[in-house]
């Protein structure tokens, strides 16, 4: 039992989103295990395509983008309709939507189209979060949390990039009225190695219930 059971009732599926080098998954994976929930992470660590589109962008982005639509899809399908009676909580760090975020900055008007078709096909049987949970993070912080991972090849990732991507997240929250968000400033937040910094994202999410459909930031 926990401090905050009561509300967590009211939570099946939770999404933590964010930008690039956010701390997105390490988040999700922190939470899901201090609070038995079933943890669904984006595979994209084995999609072939990734370290290419870095490389060569214009070439690979839509092959890329489409891989991780179908990848997506598939796993989001699979893991949200098959209920786990032993960890009824879902955590996941992304939410299907970021699909038209990406590919909207990398893919043609004309492959984002047909693009954008195929989501729309495909994302209304997916269920949506109740609550969705945005860690914002300036550019520069970014730029330093993804050069300390080091993964190669993201070392080509440019500001301008992921001032794209943040307002695209910017841009689809704003547009959305059926979905509960909360944007949490992590700037200056460790959740890694500060505990009490941990505790003060896990407070936001599950010491209240937030009104369906509303937006609310904590700094």
């Amino acid at each position: 039992m926990t401090m905050y059971d009561n509300c967590m009732t009211n939570y099946r599926f939770i999404v933590i989103e964010g930008n690039i080098g956010a701390g997105k998954t390490t988040l999700s994976k922190k939470i899901a295990s201090d609070y038995n929930a079933n943890l669904i992470l984006e595979r994209f660590a084995d999609n072939p395509f990734l370290p290419k589109f870095y490389q060569n962008p214009e070439r690979y982005s839509f092959p890329l983008e489409l891989s991780f639509l179908a990848d997506r899809y598939r796993q989001l399908k699979e893991e949200l309709t098959t209920p786990n009676l032993f960890k009824p909580l879902i955590i996941s760090d992304y939410y299907f939507m970021k699909s038209l975020i990406f590919s909207k900055q990398t893919l043609s008007d004309d492959e984002y189209n047909l693009y954008k078709q195929l989501f729309d096909i495909i994302q209304k049987s997916l269920p949506k979060p109740d609550l969705f949970v945005y860690l914002s993070m300036s550019t520069e912080r970014l730029l330093y949390q993804i050069s300390l991972r080091g993964r190669e090849y993201e070392q080509n990732i440019t500001a301008q990039y992921l001032e794209k991507i943040n307002n695209g997240y910017l841009e689809f929250i704003k547009q959305q009225s059926n979905i509960t968000t909360l944007i949490i400033d992590a700037n200056n937040l460790n959740f890694v190695n500060n505990n009490e910094h941990y505790q003060k994202i896990v407070k936001a999410i599950f010491s209240k219930e937030y009104k369906h459909g509303t937006t609310t930031i904590v700094k």
